[in-house]
């Protein structure tokens, strides 16, 4: 290991340490996000088809008064005016302090009220009204479901070109993959086309491959769910937990520039979130030793 490449899996580790989470805006997850995760983390808060977004607010004060970063999804299909969206927002700012959200289309086929997508939230000119400095979209590096790739990249340059002109930070929060190939891929064809926004990674969390594949398959994952049919075939049996070691293993072997665009990871928990930090704890630390391991051997012996 180079030590360009030992400086690379070493910035990777330290992003996997401050990695984001997800909870449910319907779960009771407090106790057991204070038991495995630390105060200070960023915390997403999902927008599920017919959620109330005041319950949201709640969700995201109560994370607030716990010490987390509360990042609420706002989705853009089930706000059923422009009026709820900015008491939406004017909610989540002031009494969650929220300020940073993930702005996601939503999954209903048809709009509840004025906004259609994501853009069409941006373009609304509430979110810099409402003072939220930071906004993350969806990236998806093994395709959009109704977008062709050349369009879902056309969106992104129009992200990263609003971003510019309202002056609020724009990042990508890719869904997740179960090989490093097509982030890679997504990537350098982000990087290539010269948009450079800073990139999430999604991570899927250790769980049994049969919850894995049916996240997978709900959220249109492609081509690398043949990575975990594999990873059934290898293990023989469905109760086996599978982490997302061969992402991120893939990711830290991959060249500097490969990843220079990575600025964080977030954890999809479908095991959990006791199983997600006990699995970020492990490989974090397994990744330490290996450097330490490389640096000490890439030194020059004694005669």
């Amino acid at each position: 290991m180079t030590a360009t490449d030992q400086a690379s899996s070493g910035k990777l580790a330290g992003l996997l340490s401050s990695a984001s989470v997800e909870v449910s805006s319907r779960g009771h997850q407090l106790q057991e996000l204070r038991d495995n995760f630390a105060r200070g983390t960023d915390v997403t808060i999902t927008f599920l088809p017919g959620d109330n977004y005041r319950h949201n607010v709640d969700t995201a004060s109560a994370l607030r008064r716990a010490g987390y970063n509360p990042v609420p999804h706002v989705a853009a299909r089930e706000m059923p005016s422009r009026e709820a969206l900015d008491d939406f927002l004017a909610r989540a700012r002031g009494e969650a302090d929220v300020r940073r959200i993930l702005l996601i289309a939503g999954d209903l086929a048809l709009a509840k009220g004025p906004f259609r997508s994501s853009l069409e939230v941006c373009a609304s000119g509430l979110i810099e009204a409402r003072g939220i400095l930071s906004v993350s979209i969806a990236g998806h590096p093994e395709g959009h479901p109704y977008l062709s790739a050349a369009n879902a990249f056309k969106v992104l340059e129009a992200w990263r070109d609003w971003g510019q002109t309202a002056n609020i930070h724009v990042d990508v929060v890719t869904q997740f993959c179960f090989e490093s190939a097509p982030i890679l891929g997504w990537i350098g064809e982000l990087d290539g086309r010269g948009i450079g926004l800073p990139v999430i990674v999604g991570l899927a969390g250790p769980a049994t491959p049969a919850t894995l594949a049916k996240f997978a398959l709900r959220c249109g994952i492609g081509n690398s769910m043949r990575s975990l049919r594999s990873q059934i075939g290898r293990f023989g049996r469905l109760l086996t937990d599978t982490g997302p070691d061969d992402v991120t293993r893939g990711l830290q072997s991959a060249p500097e520039a490969a990843t220079a665009l990575i600025a964080g990871f977030h954890l999809f928990p479908f095991g959990g979130l006791r199983k997600a930090s006990g699995w970020l704890r492990s490989y974090r630390q397994e990744t330490l030793r290996h450097l330490e391991q490389a640096t000490s051997g890439s030194l020059p012996q004694n005669p």
